[in-house]
């Protein structure tokens, strides 16, 4: 695969669309003026904090794992955010990749542990970008609002090192752990990914496509933000 292949919009980083335009001049209202770093950080912000993180409702059709899908619900978990953030980059410049492997967790709320069958989640997802001749790790998932209420670190992105979980929540506590790589794609292989997550965590879903109704922000509140949310 090419440095000019992965810059390419594909079905489901769809940013040739108005809504993923309409997203990225927002974030990047005078991108010229700014370099290639600069551009992949601002968009990685806004994509972490500008998109609701949330496991609950998520739509995996695959209409809804577009970019502009996930853009105009304003919400999604991280198979959702990482998709935008790819696309995001992508449409000025900065070649990605979707990267999935799966995570143990040991921070999550009562229901999202019975409902995934444990601490150990499938097909987690997260970006790689190439900045400056480098491929970094980026991981614009958990929104600083989620982040606070969760008492978890938010995570950085400076362009320059990876971005990955911190094993260690803001109580000493250990987060997550990463279990098995799956791979690095030029788009989202749908069937692996959405029927590995479907046959992982079964009880996750409502429907075919569709997880089951919730809120994190609402079991963090209940929970006295004691807990953590899922990959």
């Amino acid at each position: 695969m090419t440095t000019d292949e992965l810059l390419k919009p594909t079905e489901f980083l769809d940013y040739e669309s108005a809504t993923v335009r309409a997203f990225v001049s927002k974030a990047l209202p005078e991108p010229e003026r700014l370099t290639e770093v600069e551009r992949a950080v601002a968009l990685y912000y806004a994509v972490r904090d500008g998109i609701n993180y949330e496991v609950y409702d998520a739509d995996l059709s695959r209409e809804g794992l577009r970019a502009s899908s996930v853009l105009e619900r304003g919400k999604g978990f991280c198979v959702h955010k990482s998709i935008v953030y790819a696309a995001a980059v992508r449409s000025v410049g900065v070649p990605s990749r979707i990267v999935y492997g799966d995570v143990r967790n040991h921070l999550a709320s009562e229901r999202l542990r019975r409902l995934v069958g444990g601490d150990v989640f499938r097909y987690h997802s997260w970006t790689s970008v190439r900045l400056e001749g480098s491929w970094l790790k980026a991981t614009p998932v958990f929104n600083k609002m989620l982040c606070r209420l969760y008492r978890m670190r938010p995570l950085d992105f400076d362009g320059r090192s990876d971005s990955v979980y911190h094993p260690y929540d803001l109580e000493g506590r250990r987060h997550m752990e990463f279990l098995r790589d799956r791979g690095e794609f030029d788009d989202v292989p749908y069937d692996q990914v959405v029927g590995g997550i479907r046959d992982a965590h079964p009880l996750l879903f409502a429907g075919s496509h569709t997880t089951t109704s919730g809120s994190l922000m609402d079991e963090a509140a209940a929970e006295g933000g004691s807990d953590g949310g899922q990959g």
